[in-house]
């Protein structure tokens, strides 16, 4: 069995034990969209976490006004701690508003995603509990255990933990825009710009999973990216405030969820350029800021390369694999290998003009004015589109 150290603490899962983490100091968030209620993924999520004995489970969810009172509704029938928040409510997007967290240096709106949705989240878990784990509801693979191999590492002192997993289903291998994109650009930055950085984000088996945990103080202090590129941001923060020895990666297994066209809004194409854009944000904080053509190139090889021995892989195991597919994907990401743009990362809570009781209570407001408003009724239905730009 395999058992190999990274940069940062590999910790396995050599045998199936369970190591002992302290549930009741944590708080869990799991952001939700309204497409994900009633799903056997979702249900199955927060059906687990209801035998968990944790703090708190904050829930950010980005609706319209019209699904928010079911949404709510069906998260209450979950025996949780819950705390709900509306993070598009009019009266949250008021709060940001009048501090001037919803506009660009030009005055312009800044789009809101999930990266925006976590932060609020964040805020509200770091008062909870003095542990934040945070994860996402699409997983049919979702399991207990992942709560707190996450969370064990920081009771032994690391201040940060990120799981990694294998994405892989019948139908071939899945986490094409790690695969694909990430890891052959980090490969491509290791041979043209070495730096400690480089080697801190390339040290992550699946650096754009969206599970991690933190401490309280380390999830108050870090910044975040507003949408696509949360993953990426939040590893640059951690190399900025805990480092290799204070970060640590955790097995977390298989994990089996939705999956993502390659075009189209919300595509993995689009994403990539999110995904890129926040790696050369947190690059550029370190002083790393390579020749981008050049860039391009070496990335296109070691996609290449990689596609190959992804290729053998899959025949070993008798997985299908469309190598002349994954070749396209790589070209159509080379066009995310961009200079990252103005920064419209959101503050640190502890640099915040405001706090997170008064997003929480006017997310409250909001939720019970809507409730109100519909005297009761929210029997609509909360399928529909992704309302996250």
């Amino acid at each position: 069995m395999e058992y190999v150290q990274e940069r940062v603490a590999t910790l396995h899962d050599l045998g199936g034990t369970v190591p002992g983490a302290p549930l009741s100091e944590t708080a869990v968030v799991v952001p939700i969209m309204p497409r994900e209620v009633e799903r056997p993924a979702a249900e199955h999520t927060f059906e687990t976490l209801a035998d968990l004995d944790v703090a708190s489970v904050v829930v950010p969810v980005r609706a319209p006004p019209e699904q928010i009172a079911a949404v709510q509704s069906w998260l209450a029938g979950f025996d949780l701690p819950l705390d709900v928040l509306w993070c598009n409510a009019p009266e949250v997007e008021a709060v940001l508003a009048d501090v001037g967290l919803r506009e660009g240096t030009s005055g312009d709106d800044l789009p809101q995603g999930k990266g925006a949705d976590v932060w609020l989240g964040l805020g509200v878990a770091a008062d909870a509990a003095e542990y934040v784990v945070v994860h996402d509801a699409d997983a049919t693979s979702y399991d207990a255990s992942h709560v707190q191999r996450l969370l064990a590492p920081l009771a032994d002192g690391f201040d940060f933990t990120k799981g990694y997993y294998a994405r892989v289903e019948d139908d071939g291998l899945y986490g094409r825009l790690c695969r694909l994109f990430y890891e052959p650009l980090l490969a491509a930055l290791d041979d043209l710009e070495p730096h400690p950085a480089v080697d801190y984000f390339g040290a992550f088996r699946y650096a754009l999973a969206g599970e991690f945990a933190t401490t309280a103080d380390l999830a108050r202090s870090m910044r975040a990216q507003r949408a696509w590129g949360l993953e990426i941001g939040t590893l640059g923060e951690a190399y900025r405030l805990a480092g290799p020895e204070g970060s640590a990666q955790v097995d977390l297994g298989i994990h089996r969820h939705d999956h993502r066209s390659v075009d189209g809004d919300g595509g993995l194409a689009s994403m990539s350029e999110q995904v890129g854009s926040a790696l050369f944000r947190a690059l550029a904080d370190q002083g790393v800021e390579p020749e981008l053509d050049v860039l391009t190139e070496r990335y296109l090889a070691a996609g290449d390369r990689l596609v190959e021995q992804y290729a053998a892989d899959a025949r070993h195991n008798g997985v299908p694999h469309d190598r002349a597919a994954e070749r396209e994907q790589v070209r159509a990401y080379a066009d995310a290998i961009q200079p990252p743009g103005a920064d419209s990362r959101l503050p640190a809570w502890t640099d915040a003009p405001i706090e997170p009781a008064d997003v929480h209570a006017a997310s409250d407001r909001a939720i019970t004015d809507r409730a109100a408003a519909l005297d009761g009724s929210g029997a609509v239905s909360v399928r529909g589109s992704d309302p996250r730009n």
